[in-house]
């Protein structure tokens, strides 16, 4: 069985790296019809053949999200999309709406299903089978059902326009919605925004006081946070769902750093690896997993949730970042010595120590991380720098110019 990690992409930096550690899809959004408009930067239409290039130069596919609602409107606008789409060479299209699968199936672009779709059993996916490629199953299905669909592809030969078995996709890891498969109303109810037009305010993510209208008396909920669910993290389950027949495997996270899309997903092609090979993973790099996923940005995680058939019992306990680690920014990239391979850095803010772990980030270089095990400070060699202060150490992965330096420091 082919698996496929897919990797999310809210700018070039996450897009270089996801590119850099691992994925073999990347999907990201164009303009406003996406899931994600307002979490992130967004690209161009004029970005499309530069996406396309640089995850083909890597062998890596591209997959473009056209998944919002769509309004009369704004039709011409995803027509536009997909032929552009097409002349880019971008490999999919990840689309729900009716009127955009129709479009790209006229540009004889692959189509793949959204989860906004909502597939929950296998007539749903025969009737889409004349569109889709590759179909994103309800996040509320547990394995059993979703092995029972994937067995039932095969069993019936359920193939795609592509002429092949449609491939099923489920999320691995990265926020949930309380709402069925994302579909919420609430951010539009409150702020005439919607969260199915990639517009959501995210009020889930707050805490509420519940008071009865009769007497007014406050009732005591245990947790604040009774509507925002941990992320799910589906580390220490990968297989089962491997077994269950899931092909694609989608990393949440359009609207997150470079350095997460980075750490997550070199930890699961690090688990997608060992699967292939047969080898069952030690207790102790499971551990080690699961402590580099906490250092990026989470707000704890439920370890299975839906897939286990396990009722929501992992609320967050707040709507805030969980990350063990947080980054500071505190200077930029002045140079970097290829032959030498040295970096160059211009300390903008704060002060640096020998022993500081440190974060690159920038739209080529992705998201690189290192230790100032040594450095000179002003051509001198040194034990700490201040602002204002040019650092340089030895560092193997290229680095570019104006890209951003971070420290990352454990969270108390």
């Amino acid at each position: 069985m082919s698996i496929e990690l897919l990797s999310p992409a809210g700018s070039f930096e996450s897009l270089s790296a996801a590119l850099a550690n691992g994925a073999d899809a990347v999907y990201f959004g164009v303009g406003k019809l996406n899931m994600r408009s307002r979490a992130t930067v967004n690209f161009t239409i004029e970005d499309l053949r530069e996406i396309a290039e640089r995850c083909h130069e890597k062998g890596v596919k591209a997959w473009m999200t056209l998944n919002t609602v769509l309004f009369d409107g704004e039709l011409e606008e995803a027509r536009l999309l997909c032929k552009a789409a097409k002349k880019a060479g971008i490999d999919a299209v990840i689309a729900a709406d009716t009127a955009v699968l129709e479009m790209a199936k006229k540009e004889n672009l692959s189509i793949h299903l959204s989860v906004q779709a909502n597939i929950t059993n296998l007539e749903a996916v025969k009737f889409y089978a004349k569109y889709a490629d590759v179909m994103v199953l309800a996040r509320e299905l547990n394995l059993q059902q979703i092995a029972a669909i994937c067995e039932g592809i095969r069993r019936e030969n359920i193939t795609g326009p592509a002429g092949k078995l449609i491939k099923i996709e489920a999320f691995v890891h990265g926020a949930l919605c309380v709402a069925v498969s994302g579909k919420c109303y609430m951010s539009l109810a409150l702020f005439n925004s919607s969260a199915n037009r990639g517009d959501c305010y995210q009020p889930c993510r707050r805490s509420y006081t519940v008071r009865d209208t009769v007497n007014q008396n406050e009732l005591a909920i245990e947790n604040n946070y009774v509507m925002s669910p941990s992320d799910i993290c589906t580390i220490e389950i990968l297989p089962r769902m491997l077994d269950a027949g899931v092909q694609v495997l989608k990393i949440e996270g359009r609207g997150r750093s470079a350095d997460y899309v980075a750490k997550v997903t070199k930890v699961y092609k690090e688990a997608i690896l060992l699967y292939e090979k047969n080898i069952v993973p030690p207790e102790e790099q499971k551990e080690n997993w699961k402590k580099s996923l906490q250092e990026v940005f989470n707000r704890g995680f439920w370890h299975g949730g839906y897939y286990l058939g396990e009722k929501i019992g992992e609320w967050a306990e707040s709507g805030e970042n969980k990350a063990t680690r947080k980054k500071v920014l505190c200077g930029k990239v002045l140079n970097y010595f290829s032959k030498a391979k040295i970096a160059q850095i211009l300390l903008t803010s704060g002060d640096v120590k020998k022993g500081d772990s440190f974060l690159v980030t920038g739209p080529t270089t992705g998201a690189e991380e290192g230790v100032l095990t040594e450095f000179q400070a002003n051509d001198r060699k040194a034990e700490s720098a201040s602002k204002g202060m040019e650092i340089t150490f030895p560092f193997e992965k290229t680095l570019r110019k104006n890209d951003s330096f971070f420290l990352l420091i454990t969270r108390e």
